[in-house]
Protein backbone atom coordinates (compact mmCIF):
# COMPACT_ATOMS: atom_id res chain seq x y z
CA UNK A 1 0.00 0.00 0.00
CA UNK A 2 2.93 2.52 0.79
CA UNK A 3 4.30 1.88 -2.63
CA UNK A 4 1.06 3.05 -4.23
CA UNK A 5 0.96 6.29 -2.11
CA UNK A 6 4.40 6.84 -2.74
CA UNK A 7 4.11 6.11 -6.92
CA UNK A 8 1.19 8.17 -6.64
CA UNK A 9 3.00 11.45 -5.30
CA UNK A 10 5.93 10.83 -7.58
CA UNK A 11 3.18 11.16 -10.31
CA UNK A 12 1.96 14.06 -9.22
CA UNK A 13 5.66 15.90 -8.49
CA UNK A 14 6.63 14.93 -11.93
CA UNK A 15 3.73 16.18 -13.47
CA UNK A 16 4.87 19.44 -12.01
CA UNK A 17 7.84 20.47 -14.41
CA UNK A 18 7.25 20.45 -18.28
CA UNK A 19 10.31 20.17 -20.49
CA UNK A 20 11.77 21.76 -17.28
CA UNK A 21 10.45 25.07 -18.04
CA UNK A 22 6.62 25.85 -16.53
CA UNK A 23 4.94 23.73 -14.54
CA UNK A 24 1.14 22.12 -14.20
CA UNK A 25 0.56 24.68 -11.73
CA UNK A 26 2.23 28.20 -12.38
CA UNK A 27 1.01 27.86 -15.44
CA UNK A 28 -2.35 29.08 -13.00
CA UNK A 29 -2.88 32.66 -13.00
CA UNK A 30 -3.31 33.27 -9.05
CA UNK A 31 -1.35 31.47 -6.15
CA UNK A 32 -4.89 30.79 -4.61
CA UNK A 33 -5.70 28.28 -7.89
CA UNK A 34 -2.71 26.28 -7.47
CA UNK A 35 -3.52 25.48 -3.58
CA UNK A 36 -6.95 24.77 -4.40
CA UNK A 37 -5.88 22.00 -7.01
CA UNK A 38 -3.35 20.91 -4.00
CA UNK A 39 -5.97 20.33 -1.36
CA UNK A 40 -8.01 18.73 -3.98
CA UNK A 41 -5.33 16.31 -4.72
CA UNK A 42 -4.47 15.80 -1.10
CA UNK A 43 -8.22 15.12 -0.07
CA UNK A 44 -8.32 12.50 -3.18
CA UNK A 45 -5.56 10.82 -2.01
CA UNK A 46 -6.94 10.75 1.58
CA UNK A 47 -10.13 9.59 0.81
CA UNK A 48 -8.94 6.81 -1.44
CA UNK A 49 -5.57 5.46 0.01
CA UNK A 50 -7.37 6.13 3.37
CA UNK A 51 -10.12 4.17 2.88
CA UNK A 52 -8.26 1.15 1.69
CA UNK A 53 -5.60 1.53 4.62
CA UNK A 54 -7.80 1.77 7.27
CA UNK A 55 -11.06 0.77 6.22
CA UNK A 56 -12.53 -2.97 7.24
CA UNK A 57 -11.65 -5.71 4.94
CA UNK A 58 -14.80 -7.64 3.48
CA UNK A 59 -13.99 -11.15 2.17
CA UNK A 60 -17.26 -11.25 0.93
CA UNK A 61 -17.56 -7.99 -0.59
CA UNK A 62 -13.83 -8.21 -2.20
CA UNK A 63 -13.26 -4.56 -0.61
CA UNK A 64 -11.68 -2.52 2.50
CA UNK A 65 -12.91 1.21 0.79
CA UNK A 66 -16.18 1.82 2.21
CA UNK A 67 -18.76 3.27 -0.23
CA UNK A 68 -18.70 6.95 1.08
CA UNK A 69 -15.07 7.31 0.59
CA UNK A 70 -14.93 6.01 -3.53
CA UNK A 71 -17.86 7.87 -4.15
CA UNK A 72 -16.13 10.95 -2.37
CA UNK A 73 -13.33 10.75 -4.16
CA UNK A 74 -14.71 10.56 -7.55
CA UNK A 75 -16.53 13.61 -6.95
CA UNK A 76 -13.20 15.52 -5.50
CA UNK A 77 -11.96 14.82 -9.15
CA UNK A 78 -15.14 15.89 -10.20
CA UNK A 79 -14.56 18.98 -8.53
CA UNK A 80 -11.27 19.49 -9.39
CA UNK A 81 -11.91 19.14 -13.41
CA UNK A 82 -14.06 21.98 -13.42
CA UNK A 83 -12.17 23.96 -11.15
CA UNK A 84 -9.21 23.40 -13.98
CA UNK A 85 -12.04 24.47 -16.15
CA UNK A 86 -12.72 27.59 -14.77
CA UNK A 87 -9.28 28.11 -14.06
CA UNK A 88 -8.22 28.38 -17.70
CA UNK A 89 -12.19 28.76 -19.40
CA UNK A 90 -10.14 32.09 -20.82
CA UNK A 91 -7.07 31.02 -22.14
CA UNK A 92 -5.97 28.34 -25.17
CA UNK A 93 -7.48 24.65 -23.71
CA UNK A 94 -10.54 25.82 -22.48
CA UNK A 95 -12.41 23.43 -24.91
CA UNK A 96 -9.99 20.55 -23.74
CA UNK A 97 -11.00 21.23 -19.85
CA UNK A 98 -14.61 21.40 -20.86
CA UNK A 99 -14.61 18.38 -22.37
CA UNK A 100 -12.23 16.68 -19.64
CA UNK A 101 -15.32 17.97 -16.89
CA UNK A 102 -17.91 16.25 -18.76
CA UNK A 103 -15.98 13.23 -19.03
CA UNK A 104 -15.22 13.40 -15.60
CA UNK A 105 -18.61 14.58 -14.55
CA UNK A 106 -19.90 11.07 -16.82
CA UNK A 107 -17.44 8.62 -14.77
CA UNK A 108 -19.10 9.61 -11.70
CA UNK A 109 -22.15 9.65 -12.89
CA UNK A 110 -21.64 5.88 -13.71
CA UNK A 111 -19.94 5.62 -10.02
CA UNK A 112 -23.25 6.48 -8.88
CA UNK A 113 -25.14 3.80 -10.91
CA UNK A 114 -22.70 1.27 -10.19
CA UNK A 115 -22.69 1.91 -6.56
CA UNK A 116 -26.58 1.18 -6.55
CA UNK A 117 -27.17 5.69 -5.66
CA UNK A 118 -29.77 5.98 -8.35
CA UNK A 119 -31.37 2.71 -9.42
CA UNK A 120 -31.55 -0.36 -7.17
CA UNK A 121 -31.51 -2.86 -10.55
CA UNK A 122 -29.54 -2.27 -14.13
CA UNK A 123 -26.84 0.04 -12.54
CA UNK A 124 -24.90 -1.98 -15.14
CA UNK A 125 -26.19 -0.56 -18.16
CA UNK A 126 -26.52 2.67 -16.85
CA UNK A 127 -23.00 2.87 -15.84
CA UNK A 128 -21.61 1.35 -18.89
CA UNK A 129 -23.45 3.89 -20.85
CA UNK A 130 -22.00 6.90 -18.66
CA UNK A 131 -18.61 5.84 -19.23
CA UNK A 132 -18.89 5.21 -22.65
CA UNK A 133 -20.37 8.98 -23.16
CA UNK A 134 -17.51 10.04 -20.55
CA UNK A 135 -14.75 8.72 -23.10
CA UNK A 136 -16.26 9.93 -25.78
CA UNK A 137 -15.77 13.59 -24.28
CA UNK A 138 -12.17 12.19 -23.93
CA UNK A 139 -11.31 11.11 -27.38
CA UNK A 140 -12.80 14.52 -29.07
CA UNK A 141 -10.97 16.42 -25.74
CA UNK A 142 -7.67 14.67 -26.92
CA UNK A 143 -7.69 14.72 -30.13
CA UNK A 144 -8.57 18.46 -30.07
CA UNK A 145 -5.73 19.51 -28.31
CA UNK A 146 -3.58 16.99 -30.41
CA UNK A 147 -4.64 19.52 -33.39
CA UNK A 148 -4.61 22.76 -31.62
CA UNK A 149 -0.93 21.86 -30.57
CA UNK A 150 -0.35 20.46 -34.11
CA UNK A 151 0.45 17.22 -32.75
CA UNK A 152 -1.56 15.45 -35.82
CA UNK A 153 1.52 12.48 -36.65
CA UNK A 154 -0.69 9.88 -38.45
CA UNK A 155 1.60 7.48 -38.31
CA UNK A 156 1.75 7.45 -34.57
CA UNK A 157 -2.31 7.57 -34.10
CA UNK A 158 -3.03 4.32 -36.29
CA UNK A 159 -0.30 2.60 -34.72
CA UNK A 160 -1.57 3.51 -30.95
CA UNK A 161 -4.76 2.63 -31.97
CA UNK A 162 -3.84 -0.89 -33.49
CA UNK A 163 -2.07 -1.86 -30.52
CA UNK A 164 -4.22 -0.66 -28.10
CA UNK A 165 -7.34 -2.18 -29.50
CA UNK A 166 -5.54 -5.56 -30.05
CA UNK A 167 -4.90 -5.40 -26.71
CA UNK A 168 -8.55 -4.29 -25.78
CA UNK A 169 -9.80 -7.31 -27.60
CA UNK A 170 -7.25 -9.66 -25.75
CA UNK A 171 -8.12 -8.43 -22.59
CA UNK A 172 -11.91 -8.87 -23.49
CA UNK A 173 -11.89 -12.51 -24.90
CA UNK A 174 -9.22 -13.87 -22.38
CA UNK A 175 -10.76 -11.56 -19.15
CA UNK A 176 -14.54 -11.70 -20.19
CA UNK A 177 -15.41 -14.18 -22.57
CA UNK A 178 -13.88 -16.86 -22.50
CA UNK A 179 -14.91 -19.44 -20.28
CA UNK A 180 -18.04 -17.61 -19.58
CA UNK A 181 -21.78 -18.77 -20.22
CA UNK A 182 -22.08 -16.10 -23.24
CA UNK A 183 -24.76 -13.17 -23.22
CA UNK A 184 -25.62 -10.01 -25.21
CA UNK A 185 -24.06 -8.23 -22.31
CA UNK A 186 -20.49 -10.28 -23.23
CA UNK A 187 -20.92 -8.72 -27.02
CA UNK A 188 -22.40 -5.07 -25.53
CA UNK A 189 -19.08 -5.34 -23.70
CA UNK A 190 -16.76 -5.83 -26.68
CA UNK A 191 -16.99 -2.19 -28.33
CA UNK A 192 -16.96 -0.74 -24.93
CA UNK A 193 -13.54 -2.05 -24.49
CA UNK A 194 -12.96 -0.74 -27.99
CA UNK A 195 -14.21 2.80 -27.17
CA UNK A 196 -11.81 2.62 -23.86
CA UNK A 197 -8.70 1.58 -25.74
CA UNK A 198 -9.33 4.50 -28.26
CA UNK A 199 -8.72 6.97 -25.37
CA UNK A 200 -5.89 5.13 -24.81
CA UNK A 201 -4.23 4.80 -27.96
CA UNK A 202 -5.34 8.65 -29.00
CA UNK A 203 -3.49 9.44 -25.56
CA UNK A 204 -0.59 7.40 -26.37
CA UNK A 205 -0.17 8.93 -29.76
CA UNK A 206 -0.19 12.30 -28.43
CA UNK A 207 2.52 11.30 -25.85
CA UNK A 208 4.33 9.79 -28.42
CA UNK A 209 5.21 13.82 -30.23
CA UNK A 210 4.59 15.61 -26.60
CA UNK A 211 6.32 13.31 -23.54
CA UNK A 212 4.91 15.68 -21.26
CA UNK A 213 1.48 14.03 -21.61
CA UNK A 214 2.84 10.23 -20.31
CA UNK A 215 0.27 11.15 -17.32
CA UNK A 216 -2.89 11.04 -19.51
CA UNK A 217 -1.43 7.95 -21.36
CA UNK A 218 -1.17 6.04 -18.31
CA UNK A 219 -4.31 7.66 -16.98
CA UNK A 220 -6.28 5.71 -19.75
CA UNK A 221 -4.26 2.67 -19.79
CA UNK A 222 -5.34 1.98 -15.81
CA UNK A 223 -8.90 3.20 -16.56
CA UNK A 224 -9.12 0.50 -19.36
CA UNK A 225 -7.70 -1.92 -16.89
CA UNK A 226 -9.78 -1.13 -14.21
CA UNK A 227 -12.89 -1.98 -16.25
CA UNK A 228 -11.54 -4.83 -17.86
CA UNK A 229 -11.62 -6.06 -14.28
CA UNK A 230 -14.65 -5.35 -13.30
CA UNK A 231 -16.11 -6.72 -16.79
CA UNK A 232 -14.34 -10.07 -15.74
CA UNK A 233 -15.74 -9.89 -12.04
CA UNK A 234 -19.30 -9.06 -13.49
CA UNK A 235 -19.35 -11.38 -16.40
CA UNK A 236 -17.10 -14.68 -15.93
CA UNK A 237 -16.91 -14.31 -12.55
CA UNK A 238 -13.23 -13.40 -12.05
CA UNK A 239 -12.51 -13.65 -8.41
CA UNK A 240 -9.05 -11.84 -7.11
CA UNK A 241 -8.31 -11.30 -3.29
CA UNK A 242 -10.05 -7.57 -2.50
CA UNK A 243 -10.90 -7.28 -6.10
CA UNK A 244 -13.09 -4.45 -5.90
CA UNK A 245 -10.34 -2.50 -4.28
CA UNK A 246 -7.77 -3.59 -6.96
CA UNK A 247 -10.56 -1.87 -9.79
CA UNK A 248 -10.92 1.39 -7.51
CA UNK A 249 -7.25 1.47 -7.13
CA UNK A 250 -6.21 1.66 -10.87
CA UNK A 251 -9.31 3.13 -11.67
CA UNK A 252 -9.20 6.20 -9.39
CA UNK A 253 -5.50 7.10 -10.27
CA UNK A 254 -6.53 6.57 -13.68
CA UNK A 255 -9.45 8.99 -13.06
CA UNK A 256 -6.89 11.64 -11.28
CA UNK A 257 -4.04 11.71 -14.29
CA UNK A 258 -6.59 11.82 -17.05
CA UNK A 259 -7.91 15.67 -14.40
CA UNK A 260 -4.17 16.75 -14.11
CA UNK A 261 -3.58 16.76 -17.81
CA UNK A 262 -5.43 19.83 -18.12
CA UNK A 263 -2.93 21.70 -16.00
CA UNK A 264 -0.43 20.20 -18.68
CA UNK A 265 -2.37 21.03 -21.45
CA UNK A 266 -2.30 24.14 -20.11
CA UNK A 267 0.89 24.58 -19.68
CA UNK A 268 1.97 23.23 -23.21
CA UNK A 269 -0.14 25.60 -24.98
CA UNK A 270 1.86 28.39 -22.92
CA UNK A 271 5.27 27.26 -23.55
Amino acid sequence: MGVLVILHWRIINDSLIINGTKSMFTSLDYPAQRLWLLFLLFLWAILLFGGFIFGSSDDKEGRRMPRWTRLSSSAVLVLAAWSLFLFTRDGPVAIYALLIALGMTFGFLGDLFIAGVLVQSGGKIGGIASFALGHICYITAILWLSGTLGLTAQGYMLGALLLWWLIALAGWYFIVYRGAAVTRMHWLVLPYALLLATTAGAATALTLQEPAFWPLALGAALFLLSDMILGGEWFNDLQLPLIHDIIWLTYGPGQMLIVISIGIANSAAWS
